[in-house]
């Protein structure tokens, strides 16, 4: 009987794979409104990777109108009408039946985004600068300004009064009087401390208009102090920011603390 050879071996051979590294993903800041990845994400949420992608802060007291595109805002107040529904639904308020909160949730979302912290979601106001032709280098008091704000801890009005002293240099810019009631307002529009909001006030004037001095006195009541907590309604907050001349200067700062006294 003949003798069958030895099967043959079949030989398998691994095939490496080539590691292919992952592509790195460049984070661009978004141009136009939200993409189709972001269909049936909530805008905030949206906004908020905007924001986180830039490694930028977005504090109750930041502005963030940067990371805002057109038309956005009414869709923020939409979400924000949404939520507050949610809040009056929590607070076993009947809202279907009150004829007086039925609309309640767009209002106070309305109220919010466009206007007691509207500061936080629109650019700052231009400015119109001119030159100091006249090389004016004498004292300058604007207010009082009238102030609306919120406290941050628990979303109570601040309510009061600003005082700005500018001492300009000869060569200083000179912006018009309106401006400055409108750069107060849209720094104090935002939910913030009075301490924080009039420094960031004082660095924004010192930028803008670079004074040898400038002054900032700001006088408040504080409903979270007065409507609720300790109920002390005849309680005030008084603070000063003293920049340049207004610092070194004792007298020129006699003179500007002396002239708002009598106001």
């Amino acid at each position: 009987m003949p003798i069958k050879p030895p099967p043959k071996k079949t030989v398998v051979k691994k095939l490496a794979t080539k590691q292919v590294p992952a592509k790195k993903v460049v984070t661009q800041k978004i141009v136009g409104s939200a993409s189709k990845s972001d269909a049936g994400t909530p805008l905030s949420v949206v906004i908020r990777r905007r924001i986180e992608a830039q490694k930028a802060r977005f504090h109750a007291n930041d502005n963030i109108s940067a990371f805002i595109k057109a038309g956005e805002l009414e869709q923020l107040v939409d979400e924000v009408a949404q939520k507050m529904q949610g809040v009056l639904e929590s607070l076993v308020i009947d809202t279907e039946n009150d004829h007086n909160t039925q609309k309640t949730s767009q209002r106070v979302a309305k109220m919010f985004v466009q206007e007691v912290f509207n500061g936080r979601y629109v650019d700052q106001p231009a400015l119109t600068k001119f030159p100091n032709v006249s090389h004016l280098n004498e004292l300058m008091i604007i207010g009082p300004i009238t102030v609306r704000s919120a406290c941050s801890h628990h979303l109570c009005p601040i309510m009061g009064r600003i005082w700005i002293g500018v001492l300009p240099s000869k060569t200083s810019a000179l912006i018009g009087l309106s401006k400055y009631s409108r750069l107060t307002e849209w720094v104090m529009c935002r939910p913030q401390i009075q301490e924080e909001a009039v420094v960031e006030l004082a660095d924004m004037l010192e930028k803008k208009i670079k004074p040898i001095g400038v002054a900032v006195v700001m006088e408040a009541d504080h409903f979270c102090m007065q409507w609720r907590g300790v109920k002390d309604r005849d309680s005030k907050m008084i603070n000063s920011v003293m920049r340049g001349s207004f610092l070194k200067d004792p007298n020129l700062r006699r003179e500007f603390l002396s002239l708002i006294d009598k106001r």
